[in-house]
């Protein structure tokens, strides 16, 4: 079975701008109806108009395709059969940003072959960025080639993290980012992690670490590795979920701090 990447790629740029311009513009002129998933998430009108903008797309475009989206009921992820051509969506990255009209948010659109994330993108539309990866092909940004930060110091690094939904799982959280601060330069958390992969990608960011999904990690983890960066996990990956979309305790690093980096958060979970 093959595709185009840089068609998929282009499809990907044309999906995620489309849906990202439509819920700005809703969020500019309309009251947002605004509910409570689990662990207390939030999820807003806006989230289900890009996914159902995403789908359709998709939908029309690649018969036959299979989709995992955040917002389309697919809790038990880990069950999913990644095999043969899947679409894997995050239709509002950053929800809380977008409801308090803060920049820092992003849609996501990722291909999948078997597991692999060959192309995908992210667009944040406040910050006026388009984000596109191509396995093999490179990482871009409005059109310009995407290089990590050379950082061989982890003193010297800025580091961005996040926190769970789930407030039973915060303090193992409180504590790596106390870990993080005491031997880094600084840290930060904007809380839109696609949008902050993508600043590894960029070097904004010499890494980012947190607990995350696979729509969070597929189109930007793609990005960052095609931009130099490491992609790795303080833990094993569990057999039969493909290591390109397994966020759970994931790090996109600078491959100069990746050692130290590592040790680090591993003291975590001694």
């Amino acid at each position: 079975m093959k595709f185009d990447l840089r068609e998929l790629a282009l499809f990907a740029e044309q999906a995620v701008t489309k849906a990202g311009n439509r819920i700005s513009e809703l969020r500019s002129r309309e009251k947002l109806e605004v509910n409570y998933k689990d662990a207390g998430e939030l999820v807003t009108s806006a989230d289900l108009l890009s996914e159902r903008i995403i789908q359709e797309a998709i939908m029309e475009t690649f018969q036959g395709h299979r989709i995992l989206s955040e917002e389309d009921g697919v809790h038990n992820w880990d069950k999913f059969k990644f095999d043969g051509p899947v679409w894997v969506i995050d239709p509002l990255d950053g929800t809380v940003n977008f409801s308090r009209n803060l920049p820092h948010y992003g849609v996501s659109l990722a291909f999948a072959l078997d597991g692999v994330v060959l192309a995908g993108a992210v667009y944040a539309p406040v910050l006026n960025c388009t984000y596109i990866g191509i396995k093999g092909e490179g990482a871009f940004c409005n059109g310009e080639r995407l290089r990590i930060r050379n950082c061989t110091s982890l003193s010297d690094a800025v580091i961005g993290t996040g926190f769970p939904h789930d407030s039973a799982k915060v303090q193992p959280a409180i504590e790596r980012v106390n870990r993080l601060r005491r031997n880094c330069r600084d840290i930060r958390r904007f809380a839109a992690p696609t949008v902050d992969i993508c600043y590894v990608a960029s070097g904004k960011l010499d890494a980012h670490t947190e607990s995350l999904s696979p729509w969070d990690v597929a189109a930007a983890g793609l990005i960052a590795r095609e931009a130099g960066a490491m992609s790795c996990h303080v833990q094993a990956v569990p057999d039969g979920i493909p290591t390109d979309l397994y966020g759970e305790e994931v790090v996109f690093t600078t491959p100069g701090i990746s050692e130290d980096l590592l040790t680090l958060l591993r003291m975590d979970s001694e």
